[in-house]
């Protein structure tokens, strides 16, 4: 039996016990049967009264309950779409009490959800809308009158987080930017001029929008300012280059230029303004002594007239070199002549410097025709002292020869050498197939050379086999880019003056070196020898010093 049952069992019992003593409380006062009857109905409506009273007041309780799981219910369903939580599930043994109190407690945890989404929602709104107006970017789009998603809210914190790392670049790039325009305008002594320059450079960071419109104005000041900067180096070289022209041809004295130094460097406005007004007071100065300067200038141009081997009719042809009449028109006609000469130079430099070297090479390879001269010295030598004049143990002439004969038979292995190795070619093209290749260029039947032909008269000698050095074979393989010993133009003006060649005759085991250069002139164009065999004749020559 439940516990209440039994407690209504008791409650039955109390009614009995009071009525029985009831009637005998009347039974001892002498009550008459219908005051008792009166009395006995009087407590009937009493107990009742309050039965019914109790029992309302637990069917009200009853009612509220339902209308509660009602509610709930509703409330349920609508914080579930909003939320986009799955349905609540009842459980069907649960009574009326139990039901209410699970959903009431169900609803309860929905809404304290709504509220802390709706609050996050507000924070990464606020938090949103501060990013943007610094970035000058929209705002992300949350629809503010509902309840979020737990998957929005999180595309929003990534879309915050990715804003936030945006904004730190930028700041970041701005900062940078700034510095570098800051140090650009105090090397221009320029002061912020637009009230976007004053916004970048007056104003605090933070107050600065970030937007890439604002950043890629920031990026063409700096590019502005730095491009000014480029101008006014340029501009400073020049005029430095000039300066130091005018203080050479005006021959300024030391003391003056080293007043001058401190503006020898930098690039800054009153820079560039003392640099100006010192030209202008050297071309003054110029326009004062203009014959010291033409003569100044004339100097210059033969010199640069000989580096690019002008000759007298080049040189002729510019008619005020020597012209006496000294005019300004006269300085101003030199000055443009050495402007152009120099670009002249400058545009082939290396083409000058090559032929330069060609020259002193071609110098130094006919100094080495001494082999006669040094037996004549040598003889005179020995009949003076009396004995014979010894090289590394050997006579003079003898040393020469073996010499000689060493670089033929080095020259001999070498030829033996490749002809080896195209022989091993050949045979690789026979066995193994070789790719097409360029036809070779027809060679090109040439006269024959005076120097080639037998002269009437003189005997038929029998071929003997002679040797080449190593410029004669390179002469052979270049003709077509030599030029004529005897006075051919070279590019740009060039004159070789033509040397005398030495007619001598040494007897030695091998062919001297006056023979190799008489039997070389004979062929249909010069030679031009390599820089490393110079170098092995000069070794030669060296050693032959005595």
């Amino acid at each position: 039996m439940r516990r209440s049952e039994a407690i209504a069992a008791e409650s039955v019992a109390c009614l009995n016990s009071a009525l029985t003593r009831l009637r005998d409380i009347w039974e001892e006062i002498g009550i008459p049967e219908d005051q008792r009857l009166q009395r006995t109905d009087a407590v009937k409506r009493h107990v009742n009264i309050l039965l019914t009273r109790m029992i309302e007041e637990e069917e009200s309780l009853k009612d509220r309950l339902l209308k509660s799981i009602d509610v709930c219910r509703q409330e349920l369903l609508t914080l579930c779409e909003e939320l986009q939580l799955p349905p609540f599930d009842e459980d069907d043994d649960s009574t009326i009490l139990q039901l209410e109190k699970d959903l009431r407690t169900r609803v309860e945890v929905m809404l304290k959800q709504k509220k802390e989404r709706m609050q996050e929602l507000k924070l990464l709104k606020q938090r949103d809308q501060d990013l943007c107006d610094i970035l000058c970017t929209p705002p992300y789009y949350v629809d503010g009158h509902r309840v979020p998603s737990l998957d929005e809210l999180d595309q929003f914190r990534r879309h915050l987080t990715a804003l936030s790392a945006e904004k730190d670049l930028r700041e970041a790039e701005f900062v940078k930017t700034k510095k570098r325009i800051i140090l650009c305008m105090q090397e221009l002594d320029r002061l912020p001029d637009t009230s976007f320059e004053r916004d970048v450079v007056c104003e605090e960071e933070e107050a600065f929008c970030l937007s890439k419109e604002n950043l890629e104005a920031l990026h063409q000041l700096l590019f502005q300012l730095e491009e000014q900067i480029r101008q006014n180096k340029s501009l400073c070289e020049e005029l430095r280059t000039k300066i130091v022209e005018l203080w050479e041809r005006l021959q300024v004295p030391a003391e003056e230029r080293e007043a001058f130094a401190v503006n020898m460097t930098g690039s800054k406005g009153k820079t560039i303004k003392a640099l100006q007004d010192e030209v202008d007071r050297l071309q003054e100065l110029k326009l004062q002594n203009i014959k010291s300067v033409i003569e100044v200038i004339r100097t210059e141009l033969s010199t640069y007239w000989d580096k690019c081997f002008y000759g007298n009719e080049q040189r002729q042809a510019f008619a005020p070199f020597y012209d006496e009449d000294y005019s300004e028109d006269l300085l101003s006609l030199h000055d443009a002549e050495i402007d152009r000469i120099k670009q002249y130079y400058e545009a082939h430099k290396e083409m000058f410097e090559g032929v330069q070297k060609w020259e002193e090479n071609w110098r130094l390879f006919l100094e080495f025709d001494l082999e006669e001269e040094l037996r004549v010295r040598i003889a005179a030598w020995e009949e003076e002292q009396g004995q014979e004049f010894l090289m590394n143990g050997q006579k003079f002439m003898d040393y020469v020869g073996e010499q000689w004969n060493q670089l033929s038979l080095d020259k001999e292995r070498e030829k033996q050498e490749r002809l080896m190795k195209k022989s091993r070619q050949l045979e690789e093209e026979m066995y193994y197939g070789s790719a097409p290749k360029t036809p070779n260029k027809r060679r090109v039947l040439r006269p024959t050379t005076p120097g080639k032909m037998r002269k009437p008269g003189l005997p038929i000698r029998t071929p003997t086999r002679t040797f080449k050095t190593p410029q004669a074979r390179t002469l052979e393989k270049n003709k077509e880019n030599m030029s004529q010993i005897n006075g051919t133009a070279v590019s740009g003006g060039c004159h070789l003056t033509n040397h005398v060649q030495r007619n001598f005759s040494v007897n030695s085991v091998a062919s001297t070196y006056s023979e190799f250069a008489r039997d070389s002139a004979h062929t249909d164009s010069t030679f031009i020898c390599s820089s490393e065999n110079f170098q092995k004749l000069q070794d030669l020559a060296l050693t032959l010093e005595f």
